[in-house]
């Protein structure tokens, strides 16, 4: 199922970092475009569930598979940034 999220591949650049604002335990997964980005998936922030589905939302929108992102801070917050290498 292709989900509806915005298209961000405009910003995939290599170096470039995305300032997220995220919301586990959402009612479903979504992007808000703005600045923070407001991620909003529907797992928990437990065992870096929500970690994981924020990278995997993230990949999806850019167009870029998960192992070009990385977490650089954050991990345990709200306010996260992350990385596309």
């Amino acid at each position: 199922m292709k989900r509806d999220l915005p298209d961000l591949s405009a910003l995939a650049v290599p170096g470039a970092v995305f300032l997220i604002r995220a919301t586990p335990k959402a009612s479903r997964d979504r992007i808000e475009p703005g600045t923070p980005l407001r991620i909003h998936v529907t797992a928990p922030a437990d065992k870096g569930a929500a970690n994981a589905a924020i990278l995997a939302l993230m990949a999806e929108a850019l167009g870029v598979s998960k192992s070009r992102l990385t977490l650089i801070r954050g991990a345990t917050g709200r306010d996260k940034a992350i990385r596309l290498d």
